[in-house]
């Protein structure tokens, strides 16, 4: 029996990371499905031609950086994801990190860092932590990602106006301090371009949204350029001609002297790659009404953002708008982001020569678009009139994205929200005999509500003379704990019972057992006998497992408040006699 159980859970376990690509074969796949998964494919390999070299190139490298990661982690990610039509590879939202680890560690530590982010993405699926991706702080995402679009918008201005400069700073006040000092070198024919460029991409969203605009604005604006002679920088004219040919697969030289110093970076890369990808797994899950297996995800992720360092490409991860793409194109299956990473081959072998023609104005223009449909506008507008403190946990992160850095932006976001929430909670927690807990010893406050406090009169009209009753309410954790130490400082004489309802405590933690062990260790110095009541099953386990236990005549448990009357009663009687 025992046997059997285990090899259950194994294959349980198993089940969580097993692709999405079995079980659609599984299920049966014919031809039909292949026709749409082709006309898929390719519709999001249109789309992702552009974007991949754009987002090459404003993360510090070459556009065959871009379109390595696309073919080869958009192949990985569709062929293992836990979603059946997750279409993957390099996202805007690297281009502020990338271009970071790359100005300081080089290339190589690039490569360093997106194999240790994709080992901490499969260790984090084996251990079962995708589910957790769901309770990140929606101001916290909200804020790195417009403060990320605000990056993005700071590193195509130079492409955009054709500032003569040679390195862009990474920084984002040294950097627009240096375009001020090179304003005056801006090029007329690169603005037009890039206006051209802005120009086709949104008219082509408001009269023809179907049609592949980011595409369509490089061919019209490499058009422009070579038909006018426009003296203007171009793919080929800053990085040569493109390789005609995926980059050998290559074990890369590990410093490990280095490691702990690009740990940060490679979190963060981590965490960028799994959060995008569960979001964009949950989008696509609204989409078509499926369900991804978000552990199975995670695995993948890892593993194609380990295939992409291997063959020195960039990170990577699902991304929500060519996902999005691929579902209104009509892909069903995991095979329409394989064939789109093989269409993506085909064009990269196929167009490379022509792709050295394309102005650099025309991806500042495509990447201008990007920046302002990740900003989300109204969504940050909207989340400005949250309560205080999640507005202050979104601006924070907003500025220290765009201004500072977005690792320490991530770390200081999640903190600030967790001490949020943890205030939250401990506001939460109320007592219900017109006494709220205090951190200090003022006064009782005298903001109960009038029912409430006829509540709690019928309650203590209930009570023998020499007993009290309070009704904790809300979560009894470290964030409120402490607000039990000043609870027999209401009292104007001690009690010589106390009952202490618990019966809306809902959880209990290690620093609650300890003030409940507190508060009756000082119950016992006062002569007080302390009544629990009406405990919940959380935390009646967790006060046994850590030995509080019942001493006659000084603390007992029982199960309702009934119950707990009539033991006070009991003690008064011993008492008196």
């Amino acid at each position: 029996m025992a046997f059997d159980r285990l090899r259950a859970d194994r294959a349980r376990y198993l089940r969580m990371f097993e692709p999405k690509l079995l079980t659609v074969l599984r299920e049966g796949y014919r031809f039909g499905d292949f026709r749409r998964d082709l006309v898929a494919g390719l519709t999001v390999a249109v789309v992702a031609l552009p974007l991949a070299m754009a987002l090459a190139i404003a993360s510090g490298t070459g556009p065959e950086k871009g379109l390595h990661t696309a073919i080869i982690a958009g192949f990985l990610i569709s062929m293992l994801s836990g979603s059946r039509v997750q279409i993957g590879g390099p996202t805007a939202a690297f281009i502020p990190v990338v271009f970071m680890v790359i100005q300081k560690f080089g290339y190589g530590g690039l490569i360093l860092c997106t194999l240790l982010a994709g080992l901490m993405l499969i260790a984090a699926g084996l251990l079962r932590l995708g589910t957790l991706m769901k309770y990140m702080p929606q101001p916290v995402i909200t804020g790195f990602t417009a403060g990320i679009a605000v990056s993005i918008f700071s590193s195509q201005v130079k492409d955009a106006l054709g500032l003569q400069m040679d390195t862009v700073p990474a920084e984002f006040i040294p950097r627009w301090a240096a375009y001020a000092r090179h304003i005056a070198t801006a090029q007329p024919a690169t603005i037009a371009l890039a206006v051209l460029g802005l120009a086709v991409i949104v008219g082509l969203r408001r009269w023809k949204p179907n049609w592949p605009g980011f595409l369509i604005a490089l061919l019209a604006c490499s058009t422009a350029a070579a038909a006018f002679a426009m003296p203007v920088e171009t793919i080929g004219s800053r990085f040569g001609g493109l390789p005609l040919s995926l980059p050998d697969f290559a074990i890369p030289h590990i410093p490990f002297e280095r490691t702990l110093e690009l740990l940060p970076s490679s979190f963060t890369i981590a965490f960028l790659a799994g959060v995008e990808s569960l979001l964009s797994a949950v989008v696509a899950d609204g989409m078509t009404g499926g369900r991804h297996r978000s552990n199975g995800e995670l695995v993948a992720q890892g593993v194609a953002n380990v295939g992409s360092a291997l063959f020195g490409g960039l990170p990577a991860t699902g991304a929500i708008a060519r996902t999005a793409t691929n579902i209104r194109s009509g892909g069903r299956s995991p095979v329409a982001g394989m064939l789109h990473a093989v269409f993506l081959l085909a064009f990269m072998l196929l167009l490379a020569p022509l792709m050295g023609y394309v102005p650099l104005a025309a991806l500042a223009a495509v990447l201008l678009v990007v920046a302002w449909n990740m900003s989300e506008v109204e969504h940050f507008r909207n989340t400005l009139s949250a309560p205080i403190g999640d507005r202050i946990v979104l601006l924070l992160t907003f500025v220290l994205t765009a201004l500072v850095d977005l690792t320490v932006a991530i770390q200081a976001g999640i903190v600030v929200a967790a001490f949020v929430f943890m205030f939250r909670m401990s506001e939460s927690m109320e007592i219900s005999a017109g006494i709220r807990p205090t951190d200090d010893d003022l006064a009782p406050q005298s903001d109960v509500r009038d029912d409430e406090a006829r509540d709690d009169e019928n309650q203590r009209a209930r009570l023998p003379k020499g007993v009290e009753a309070f009704q904790i309410s809300g979560p009894l954790f470290f964030g409120s704990s402490n607000r039990l130490d000043s609870l027999l400082d209401q009292f104007f004489e001690p009690p010589k019972v106390f009952i202490l309802r618990m019966r809306l405590v809902p959880v209990i933690d290690a620093s609650g057992v300890h003030a409940l062990r507190n508060l009756a260790r000082r119950c016992q110095r006062l002569g007080i006998v302390l009544v629990i009541s009406g405990l919940q099953e959380q935390p009646n386990r967790v006060i046994s497992n850590m030995q509080l236990q019942e001493r006659d005549g000084e603390l007992h448990f029982v199960s309702n408040f009934e119950r707990a009357v009539r033991l006070a009663e009991t003690i008064l009687e011993r008492q008196a006699h």
